[in-house]
This record gives C-alpha cells, structure tokens and sequence, in this order.
C-alpha cells in the first residue's frame, strides 16, 4: 500500500511543480495585477500540497512523530511569511516571494529525507535569515545614502577575506570559513554583495578609464585572496560577475573579450598551480577511470541522475548517501534521483525564472546604481546555480558551490535572503516610483 502511495504521490508531485512552473513564466505576460495575484494564489496551492504529500511519504517511512511537528512548524512559517510579506510591502513581487518559498520547501524536503538533524538546523536558520531580512526592502526604498560608501564595501570586503585566508577554518583543501565558537560562517557569501555594492557605486560615479582601471585593481584583489584561500568556485563567481558588470555600465565589448581572455589565462594558470584543481579536472575528463578514488563523487552523482531517470525513484526509493556531501553540493542529484529529472528541471527553470525577474528589474531602473546592483546580484545568483548543476551533472568540473535556498549551509541561506531582499526593495522602489507618477498625472 506504501509503495502504491508513494508511487501515486511522486507522479502527482511532478505534475504539481511543473504547473507551478508554468504559472512562474505565465505571470510574465501578464500586466492586470489581479490576474497576477491570481496566479500567483495558485502557485502557493501547487507548493502547499507538494509539501504535503512528500512529508506524508516521510511520515510513512520513518513513524517519526517528529516529521509531523516539523511539517506543521514549516506550513506556519510558510503561511505567515508570505501573508506578513504582502501586508508589509504591498508593492512586493509575490512572484519572487513564492519561488523563494518553493526553493526552500524543496530543500526542506530533502534535508528532512537525508537528515533530519540538518532539516532542523536548516529551519532554524531559514526562520532567522527571514526575520534579520525582513527590514531590507524598507532599507533600499529610503536610504539613498548607499550609493555614498563605496570604500566601505571595497575595504571591508578585502578585510574579511584577508581574514579567512590567514585565520580561516580549511574545508576540503580551501580557507572556506571563520569559527565562532560552535558557530561557523563563510565570509565570501556576504563578500559578494559588498563587492557588487562596490563595483556599482564607483560606476555610478564615473567609467573612466582612470575609475575602470582603479575598480579592476580591486576586485583583482578580491578575486586573488580567493584564489590564496583556494576558494576557486568564489573566485570564479566574483570574476564573471566583474567582467559582465564592466561591460553593463561601459558597453565596450573589448573590455568583455579581455575579460574572458583572462578568464581562460587564468584557469591555465590555476590548473599548473594547484594539485585539487588538476584533481577535479581529472576527475571531471574520465571519472570512470578512477571509479573508488577521485572520481567517486561525480560518478555516484551520475548513477543517481541516471538510475532516477525522469519521473524519479520516489522518497526513500533510491541511495543519496551514497554522494558524498550531498546535503550541500550534490543536492540536485538527490533531487534528480528520487523526485526525477523533470522535478530537477522545474527547479531550474524556476531558479531561471528568478533570474530573469532579476534582470527584468535591472533593465527599469533609471539610476544606473540601481541598475548594476540588480543586475550584478542577478549574475552571481544565475552563476552559482550554473555552476551547482553544472558540476553535479559533468558539463563542468565541480567547483563546490552550493544550490541557493535548497542546499544546506547557514551563510548560503543568509546570503541568499539578502540577496532576494535587495531586490525586492529595488522592486518596491520602482513600483512606488510608478504609482507616484500615475498620481501626479
């Protein structure tokens, strides 16, 4: 009867995210806002009830009265944040609002599946994260006064990273983070927005060659105490976030080409360099080769996506232990293997759909700080989600990136909240802005 049960429920699943998905996209063409909310209304049904019926397969599978407590405990926060959100910020993107919630909810699912210790520290940070962001859209509607500091970005951000490369925790051969106590955080999480904040005030101010070549040096400096850290994946995140934010506010391809030039010199360089890049590397040309040693990870990586095909095994159904570090960087093959491929692909087009809102911000904006913000926040957020799947699956060398809101990791989760919540606020900005305009005429 179980098996019947869960079999039922995993298909009903993927026909719930895909419709979700295809809401995600519709609302894009859609201008009336009632029909908006409409819509959006029933993306949070599709989302309640996935949630539902995967917590009823592990409650089957475990008879952990616990699994119910923490079901409910998340039903809660899922309902108040999203109701408190729209009555706070009337002009907020519910869109974004509920892809937030639909992330989470697909890693709390699966946390809860390999971990039911890490689900809970994991609600405990979402629910923290939630409530420290909350203010941030307030914030970016009506303090102007940020685009006034940007060597308070560019120092501080230089600062933290220089800490961690001499003092940092070493994680898997990389300084990836400081211990406070029996705390832990990685500063490059936070980093990255200061030092897209950085880049977009002193392009605000001028694109000189002089400012160009100033903000280059520095986050050249950033980039390089990464790559001293040997946090390679930050690295390349911080570079092609750079690269794309230069050539957004100059518009000159030559700066585009050089940077993608150097990109190409510098992987080189790194590969000569360091043993645990040539490793990956190794490991993602013929990982068949070296099945129980180096290429043990990508290859269990694979034989879940593939053992899951496209509708999924079911919860409890396949082996996601078996990838090492799967709670973090490896939590899209487990999605893969048990929900199925076309779950997996519904959360990456709904990870794209979050992406292109970001951009679609970005190109209303009128001030040019605004603009970059939004869409330098948009880059690292797309990059890391390339990178997550990218590695998971072998288009790329794995780069130890974790997915936003559906792997495990505090700094990650809070990172991400940030994130969102600035561009909620340049998303309020803006329709504040309109609704001024309209009133005025």
């Amino acid at each position: 009867m179980i098996n019947l049960i869960i079999d039922v429920s995993r298909y009903l699943m993927i026909l719930l995210i895909a419709l979700y998905t295809y809401f995600n996209f519709r609302v894009f063409s859609i201008q009336d806002e009632f029909r908006k909310n409409k819509i959006c209304r029933r993306q949070n049904f599709a989302m309640f009830l996935i949630h539902l019926l995967a917590y009823l397969i592990i409650w089957f599978e475990t008879e952990d009265e616990r699994v119910l407590v923490f079901y409910l405990a998340q039903v809660l926060f899922f309902f108040l944040y999203l109701c408190l959100y729209r009555l706070f910020y009337r002009n907020a993107s519910r869109l974004l609002v509920n892809n937030m919630c639909m992330l989470l909810t697909v890693g709390f699912i699966m946390l809860t599946r390999l971990s039911f210790d890490r689900a809970m520290k994991q609600f405990v940070i979402v629910v923290a994260a939630a409530l420290v962001t909350w203010v941030i859209p307030f914030i970016i509607d009506r303090v102007w006064q940020l685009s006034k500091i940007p060597w308070f970005y560019g120092i501080g951000g230089l600062l933290l990273l220089g800490i961690v490369c001499l003092a940092g925790t070493s994680s898997y051969g990389a300084q990836l983070s400081l211990g406070l106590g029996e705390f832990s955080f990685q500063p490059s999480e936070f980093v990255k927005i200061s030092y897209v904040f950085f880049v977009a005030t002193m392009f605000y101010r001028s694109t000189s060659l002089k400012t160009v070549l100033l903000v280059t040096g520095i986050a050249s400096l950033h980039v390089l105490i990464l790559v001293l850290s040997k946090d390679l994946g930050s690295a390349l995140i911080f570079f092609v976030t750079y690269v794309f934010m230069l050539f957004v506010a100059t518009g000159k391809w030559l700066y585009l080409l050089a940077g993608a030039g150097g990109g190409v010199l510098a992987s080189l360089l790194a590969y000569q360099i360091f043993a645990h890049v040539r490793t990956r590397i190794l490991a993602w040309l013929n990982p068949w080769s070296d099945i129980a040693g180096k290429g043990y990870q990508i290859t269990q990586s694979l034989f879940a996506i593939g053992t899951g095909g496209w509708f999924g095994m079911g919860l409890y159904r396949g082996l996601p232990r078996k990838i090492p570090v799967v709670e973090k960087d490896f939590i899209f093959s487990a999605v893969s293997e048990e929900l199925g491929g076309v779950f997996a692909l519904c959360i990456l087009f709904i990870c794209l759909g979050c992406f292109l809102q970001f951009m679609m911000i970005a190109g209303r904006m009128q001030a040019v700080f605004y603009k970059l913000i939004a869409f330098g926040l948009g880059t690292i957020y797309i990059i890391q989600v390339f990178l997550t799947v990218g590695g998971v699956t072998k288009f790329i060398p794995s780069t130890g990136v974790t997915l936003p809101f559906v792997s495990y990791g505090g700094s990650s989760i809070l990172s991400t909240f940030i994130i969102f919540g600035i561009i909620q606020g340049l998303y309020v900005l803006k329709r504040n802005e309109e609704e001024e305009e309209e009133y005025e005429d």
